[in-house]
Parts: C-alpha cells; sequence; structure tokens
C-alpha cells in the first residue's frame, strides 16, 4: 500500500514539475521581485536589505512524499551575483501540487554569506494558495517556522532573513516536515 502511495506521488510530482519552468534567468528574477515590491511592505524590506535570492517558479507537489524545485537568482547590492537551486523533500500528511514564486531577503552581509556559503538549508512555506501573498516568518541553518497573510501580511526580519512567497496556481494541503536546501553558483 505504501509503494503505490509512493509510486502515485512521484507521478504526481512529475506531471507537476513537466508543466513549469525551471530555468531563471535575470529577466525573469527582475520581472518576479517587481510583483513583489508592489505588494504589502515588500518594497521597504527590499531597500533595507544587503541582498536577496529570487526564485520565479518553485513547482510543489505531493502525496504523502512530496518535493519541491525552484531555480532563481542571487543579488547584492542590486547587482547579480549568482544563481540557485532549490530542493527539498517531504514526508508526512500532504497532497496537492502548486507553483509558487519566492523571495529571501538578507538584512546584513553575515545572511548573505551564510546563504551563499553553497551549503544552507531552511524550511519556509507559505501553502494556502488561495492567498495572493505570504509573509514567513523563520529561517536559519537547522529548520524555520512560516505563517502565511493576507494581501496586507505583515513580515519581519527573522535570522536576518525575511522570506516571502506569492501563489501561482495548484492546490495544496500538508502537514509536514521537510527543510528547503539551497546549491548557490557564482558568476
Amino acid at each position: 500500500m505504501i509503494k503505490k502511495i509512493s509510486q502515485i506521488g512521484i507521478l504526481l510530482l512529475a506531471s507537476v514539475f513537466a508543466s513549469l519552468s525551471f530555468a531563471a534567468n535575470n529577466s525573469d528574477c527582475q520581472a518576479t521581485l517587481k510583483q513583489f515590491r508592489g505588494l504589502g511592505d515588500t518594497a521597504k524590506f527590499v531597500s533595507e536589505s544587503y541582498g536577496y535570492a529570487v526564485f520565479p517558479t518553485i513547482g510543489k507537489g505531493g502525496i504523502g512524499i512530496g518535493g519541491a524545485y525552484g531555480e532563481g537568482c542571487v543579488y547584492r547590492g542590486g547587482a547579480h551575483t549568482g544563481g540557485v537551486n532549490m530542493g527539498q523533500v517531504t514526508i508526512g500528511f500532504q497532497l496537492g501540487g502548486q507553483a509558487y514564486s519566492q523571495l529571501i531577503l538578507f538584512k546584513n552581509k553575515a545572511a548573505y554569506d551564510a546563504f551563499t556559503s553553497g551549503s544552507f538549508e531552511f524550511g519556509a512555506d507559505a501553502t494556502a494558495v488561495a492567498l495572493t501573498y505570504g509573509a514567513s516568518a523563520g529561517a536559519g541553518t537547522s529548520g524555520a517556522s512560516a505563517s502565511a497573510g493576507d494581501t496586507k501580511g505583515v513580515a519581519r526580519w527573522v535570522s536576518d532573513m525575511a522570506v516571502f512567497t506569492l501563489a501561482k496556481g495548484g492546490l495544496m494541503y500538508e502537514a509536514a516536515i521537510g527543510g528547503q536546501k539551497f546549491k548557490y553558483t557564482p558568476n
């Protein structure tokens, strides 16, 4: 039975990911950043940040076993410094698939350096895709917490990072464990 559920989950993930384009270039990342700047207080956070990572599209899906993947761009002081891949595997109660954009802001050089070190990991989920804007509250190298709000969501710096997500489509219900892992590649 578990093997059958795993096979169905893998097929669902494959179909969700096959319908999405993950390759991110500078113009895609800039267009996504522009969308984020128009929501809530994100523009204020961007102006206060030392750097940021932008993921135009992250695809996420699962049935029992799930995963997520996306590619993005990393910036310091507004200059494009490299690319980044995000992968996530989750195990637990979850069902569905979704696509979303994600913006990770680094308040200072230490947070930027930790993220671009090559082995950064944290959990940041805003999976209530009915919302048009999510603000997550936590980030760290060993885990994080997250919450979602409406178009006037309130964000805050936690561990010198702030994470925003913007739903693009899909429906996902989950109560899963897992963390996003990032691999940075400098220009």
